[in-house]
């Protein structure tokens, strides 16, 4: 099991990116959080791997941080939650809101996810209430740095990452041009995506 890459990055992209490993290229699929977290095209990087193998397919799941993998790891431990639920809620929470929300049983944060329906976040609860209390909520992931684009490029970008989440398009597209518009500077994609997030989950 490969359980971390260490190369240059080939791609990026919200949802996933490509590494090259002495030659060759891993696609890892990334949540938000790793994405911030990601250099430019042609750096080192290295992530935190959870090799998750079915029997069509083998595929990569990176994280920025051990925790990150670790709280996706116990998510889909439990019934119900797949690859693709897990790495969604990491999309929509940081690693420190998770902990807290599954700590202090607040349904009201964990249902605010696209995807993550009562029944869903009463399981998380019930199966890792325990785990939660026990992680260091205080290492919530950091804000990285992302590239600044322009503007219309930057609203497609972050409207399909909120698509791709399981937003409305048109509640995504009220939120992301509200934000733009009200921006004092320009915002770089990470920001927006945090903002609009943020505002979304209101």
């Amino acid at each position: 099991m490969i359980a971390q890459l260490s190369g240059i990055l080939i791609q990026k992209s919200v949802t996933q990116c490509v590494v090259d490993v002495h030659g060759t290229g891993y696609r890892v699929i990334v949540p938000l959080s790793t994405f911030y977290e990601l250099p430019e095209a042609g750096r080192p990087v290295v992530l935190q791997v959870h090799t998750h193998v079915r029997e069509d397919a083998i595929s990569l799941y990176g994280f920025h941080t051990d925790e990150e993998r670790e709280i996706f790891q116990l998510m889909i431990s439990v019934s119900g939650i797949g690859p693709k639920l897990a790495v969604n809620v990491l999309s929509g929470i940081s690693a420190g809101e998770w902990i807290r929300a599954v700590a202090v049983e607040d349904l009201k944060r964990l249902t605010g996810i696209p995807g993550v329906g009562r029944k869903t976040a009463e399981r998380m609860i019930l199966e890792l209430k325990d785990k939660a209390v026990k992680l260091d909520s205080k290492a919530a992931p950091a804000v990285g740095v992302a590239e600044v684009r322009t503007d219309e490029k930057m609203k497609e970008d972050a409207l399909s990452a909120l698509v791709n989440l399981g937003y409305k398009g048109s509640s995504a597209r009220d939120a992301v041009e509200r934000i733009m518009k009200e921006a004092a500077e320009p915002l770089s994609l990470d920001r927006i995506l945090k903002k609009a997030l943020r505002f979304m989950a209101v």
